[in-house]
């Protein structure tokens, strides 16, 4: 692990907390424990190769995915007046990826007048390096420091200012369970200065023919980027599953108010993942394989979960249809 910082151009810099095989091992690690599990499951990020990449961008496209849409029109909505309310020098946004809904508060804060510098964080330090150069060229004005990190570990160990914000959107938040959710809303708690706040984007509970459809697309896209991850894995982790031996499933689980989707088994199918010691991996006919789960909440549960570690709302906020909620807390007191 290095945390030095080194200049890449005149407004841009780079911070590795996480090397990439660092973050390599760790993933692996995880999908072994996954795999071994009964019933088993892997991680989310197996979604991702180009294929899996492209096919998400499909999915927020999708008439019947609202979340991307839903969050957009908020932030394009009230981005005025949530950076007015938050009022930082410096934004830090965890799992940044492209950024691209974000441009629509950094472009606030710019017309505010006291943004100065962009901090977003990811795993991969390829692919933040090129988004964050493309930050640095759309904002001149800023400073723009690339963090290569781990949100669930490295959040006591990022840039300090005065007043800062961190985001976290897109309900990536309703990806943890209720713990590890507690845990994380914990710890960006304790890392707040007086004058920092907390921006995040949670989806809400609605009828759920609406969010087994989000899930579940007419097209068959969602199936197909789920069925991509057990490519991914043969491809990445010498693994030899039998991609059309499995379907796509989403299913609301109304107890823990969460989608979860799945792989179905449509028949005894056993796989052997070469990278973990040839660890055989045995589903029967009709049971599955757990990829993916994202917790939907209610305005009155993200209040409660937010004043329960200490952080008090200062804004909340929804689209026209009440699909989804962006909020923005500071520690109280």
């Amino acid at each position: 692990m290095s945390d030095s910082v080194t200049a890449v151009g005149t407004n841009f810099s780079m911070q590795v907390l996480l090397r990439e095989d660092e973050w390599a091992q760790h993933l692996r690690e995880k999908t072994r424990a996954g795999l071994a599990s009964t019933p088993p499951w892997i991680p989310p990020v197996w979604f991702y190769d180009e294929v899996g990449s492209q096919l998400f961008d499909r999915i927020t496209q999708l008439p019947e995915y609202y979340p991307t849409n839903a969050e957009r029109s908020i932030l394009a909505r009230h981005a005025d007046e949530i950076v007015a309310l938050a009022d930082v020098d410096t934004v830090v946004e965890l799992g940044a990826g492209s950024s691209e809904k974000s441009r629509l508060l950094f472009d606030a804060g710019v017309r505010h007048g006291r943004l100065e510098r962009l901090v977003p964080l990811d795993c991969s330090e390829t692919y933040l390096a090129a988004c964050a150069a493309e930050l640095a060229n759309s904002y001149p004005t800023l400073s723009v420091q690339g963090v290569v990190a781990d949100f669930t570990s490295h959040l006591g160990q990022l840039v300090r200012s005065d007043r800062r914000m961190v985001m976290f959107m897109g309900s990536t938040i309703g990806n943890f369970d209720a713990d590890d959710r507690a845990s994380f809303l914990r710890d960006i708690a304790t890392d707040q200065g007086p004058g920092d706040c907390f921006l995040v984007g949670t989806d809400l509970v609605k009828d759920t023919s609406r969010l087994l459809r989000a899930y579940d697309d007419d097209q068959g896209v969602t199936a197909r980027f789920n069925l991509n991850a057990l490519s991914v894995m043969n491809s990445q982790l010498d693994a030899d599953f039998e991609v059309d031996a499995f379907r796509h499933r989403a299913w609301w689980d109304d107890r823990t108010k969460r989608i979860q989707m799945h792989l179905v088994a449509t028949r005894d199918t056993c796989a052997t993942v070469g990278a973990f010691d040839e660890l055989r991996v045995e589903v029967r006919e009709g049971k599955h394989l757990l990829t993916e789960y994202s917790t939907k909440f209610t305005r009155d549960q993200v209040h409660q979960e937010l004043a329960a570690v200490g952080l008090a709302v200062l804004g909340s906020w929804t689209d026209e249809k009440g699909d989804f909620l962006v909020t923005l807390a500071r520690r109280a007191g």
